[in-house]
């Protein structure tokens, strides 16, 4: 399926026109007195403007989806800038508000962890669910990373070769081709124990928000599947997490 990437909504206040209506005659408001009566518009524009500043409403901004992330939005969130978040096993039911904000930029996700002798399966960390998310996860012993954008496609990176036994570090290494434009693709790349073991293109990515309600997990994915290679009981990690560090770029 070829997706297209959302982009951002530019500032449409300067081509907003203005309409005037005489409600006390005209109820259902249908018909336009802005060009009969322009001196009214231009003493309401005045009145308006005048009580946008008094209460802080300036500067207007008429983004929608935009607001839903901080960044793009241009307002703090709890992580406060930080560029580095570090997990450990049993942390579950972080809020995307609550998460660190990888969306529209390049990211690594760096994990210790050591595998189960009996064949290891299971979330590492993931976002959010079936209608858009990530998760990084072992599937029947080969390290994966599936972007899930909005339901409609799950990109899926898998590694060339098994996890081995024992302790080990893996990371994936998300490298964002869009710059400064919001929503576009990338490629993510596998590593065990600093070995490039797989790579694969994401062609598009969420700009905005991935849910209101799903979380983040480290150990399990908590709520709908963000892939369709695990459910709620086989997402536990039956391995042993040490920690899990995700750094922006």
């Amino acid at each position: 399926m070829h997706i297209k990437p959302w982009g951002t909504v530019e500032n449409r206040f300067p081509e907003d026109v203005w309409e005037l209506y005489h409600v006390e005659e005209d109820f259902s408001m249908s018909t336009n007195l802005a060009k009969e009566r322009p001196e009214i518009v231009e003493l309401m524009q005045k009145v308006f403007l005048g009580e946008a500043e008094k209460y802080k409403v300036l500067p207007m901004d008429d983004r929608r989806q935009e607001l839903f992330n901080p960044n793009l939005a241009g307002r703090p969130d709890l992580m406060f800038g930080r560029k580095s978040l570090t997990l450990y096993e049993g942390m579950t039911g972080m809020l995307e508000n609550d998460f660190i904000n990888s969306k529209n930029s390049s990211f690594e996700i760096v994990a210790d962890i050591e595998s189960n002798d009996k064949g290891t399966n299971g979330v590492i960390i993931s976002q959010a669910g079936r209608f858009g998310g990530w998760s990084f996860y072992v599937n029947e012993g080969t390290l994966t990373y599936v972007y899930n954008y909005v339901g409609l496609e799950q990109y899926k990176t898998t590694a060339n070769i098994e996890l081995p036994q024992g302790k080990s570090t893996v990371k994936m290494d998300f490298a964002y081709d869009g710059g400064d434009k919001p929503g576009q693709g990338g490629t993510a790349t596998l590593y065990i124990n600093g070995e490039a073991v797989g790579s694969g293109k994401i062609d598009a990515t969420q700009f905005s928000i991935f849910s209101a309600d799903e979380s983040a997990n480290v150990g399990l994915d908590s709520e709908t599947p963000v892939s369709n290679d695990y459910d709620f009981e086989s997402s536990k990690f039956n391995g042993k997490i040490d920690k899990v560090t995700i750094t922006l770029k």
